[in-house]
């Protein structure tokens, strides 16, 4: 678990992934969110597509952000080998963190096989770069989380992630009922689709167990640390 009184607001960085969604993104908004990332000091970048990724590597060269992207995002409905194949590319461009979205429609419908074989292709294809298997938890039941995450374990993902954050988000019973099921493997936790009021809601996540943090806000959550250590949401700094 997170011990938040080692972070101050520049070490805290690395416990978000920044992300520049929306699908009509332009290169200035890119490099713009490239630039954020380094100067809060995020674990990783992402943007809609990893067709940005050589601007994403001109932006973060000297720095220790990873180049990241989601693989089949936001729906996750592509079939095993397409996805294994966009793995492959997103490799190719530099990408050194890859999320992928699991196949929810298989998932509810109990194709637990294709499910977990996607899982395992994913793994292979990404050839030692991080892995995150994200479940939309706004669509799923707590069986189904806990189901998923025992299979992301199985195909030896890196982390377990609670949505893409292009939905609905999450409630800190699913997140519980997620920590609960990994607890004893070597998954961690990622956190994306935290909902209003950001600040608040994203430390709490990492002080319930969460490792890591993914959205947009990650500059805003950063900057109201202080904020939340005053009104006693987070515990003092202590170096």
């Amino acid at each position: 678990m997170v011990d938040l009184t080692k972070y101050d607001k520049k070490s805290i960085g690395k416990l978000f992934d920044l992300a520049v969604l929306p699908k009509n993104i332009t290169e200035d908004d890119v490099r713009k969110g490239a630039k954020d990332a380094v100067k809060y000091n995020c674990a990783a970048y992402y943007t809609n597509s990893y067709f940005w990724t050589p601007v994403v590597k001109e932006e973060l060269a000297g720095s220790d952000v990873l180049i990241a992207a989601g693989i089949d995002f936001p729906w996750g409905v592509s079939p095993s080998i397409v996805k294994a194949f966009e793995t492959e590319q997103a490799v190719k461009a530099g990408c050194q963190s890859l999320d992928i979205t699991i196949n929810m429609s298989a998932l509810r419908s109990k194709m637990y096989d294709k499910v977990l074989q996607e899982l395992k292709d994913f793994k292979a294809a990404a050839q030692g770069c991080l892995t995150k298997g994200i479940i939309e938890f706004c669509h799923a039941t707590l069986e189904e989380i806990e189901i998923a995450c025992k299979m992301i374990a199985e195909a030896g993902l890196d982390y377990a992630k609670t949505g893409t954050g292009q939905f609905d988000g999450l409630d800190m019973t699913q997140f519980m009922k997620m920590k609960e099921t990994l607890k004893g493997t070597s998954v961690k936790l990622k956190v994306s689709g935290v909902k209003y009021p950001r600040p608040q809601n994203a430390y709490m996540f990492l002080l319930a167990g969460a490792d890591l943090i993914g959205t947009r806000a990650a500059p805003d959550i950063i900057e109201n640390l202080d904020l939340m250590r005053e009104i006693g949401i987070v515990p003092p700094y202590k170096p």
